[in-house]
């Protein structure tokens, strides 16, 4: 089977993106960046065109396309986390500098990218649930959030002072 690499459209800006993700995350590198052989639409000789880089163990790579494509909500990556501090830890470096927040675990970073930081116990809690009620406190609990609080969500599954659970 072929491999299949996510390619990341960036206006100017794929070197800097990969230097902060691949800071971000464990396990993680820039494997090459390529400069353009010839002037494009895009860019000038010389200048980097592309940067392939591993985050945790799956290859990207950043594309200087130029300004005439942006990121939007259709496509996102997955952040499963251990715990509430990884779920923070997240959030903050993935923020910074210009990032959004978004609602139910979403985010922009300051390129544009948008990721969903979600605490993996959340998933058994609302989705391996063979308790509806409960699965549906914590469910309403989450739409509430910006950043996702397992906590509250906990509390919520288990009817202890749940955020929005009715």
């Amino acid at each position: 089977m072929p491999g299949i690499t996510p390619c990341l459209w960036f206006d100017g800006r794929a070197q800097e993106a990969a230097e902060l993700y691949t800071a971000i995350f464990p396990n993680s590198r820039i494997d090459r960046v390529d400069r353009s052989p010839a002037d494009t639409p895009s860019g000038k000789e010389g200048e980097v065109l592309t940067v392939s880089f591993t985050l945790d163990g799956t290859p990207f790579m950043g594309l200087n396309g130029g300004p005439d494509f942006r990121f939007n909500e259709a496509i996102s990556f997955s952040i499963e986390c251990k715990d509430q501090a990884e779920v923070d830890r997240y959030w903050e470096l993935l923020t910074a500098d210009g990032g959004e927040p978004g609602p139910c675990g979403w985010l922009k970073d300051r390129f544009g990218v948008s990721w969903q930081v979600v605490p993996a116990e959340m998933m058994r809690l609302l989705y391996d649930n063979d308790d509806r009620d409960a699965a549906r406190r914590g469910m309403n609990a989450m739409l509430q959030m910006q950043k996702l609080d397992l906590e509250q969500i906990r509390a919520a599954v288990e009817d202890r002072n749940p955020v929005g659970a009715r």
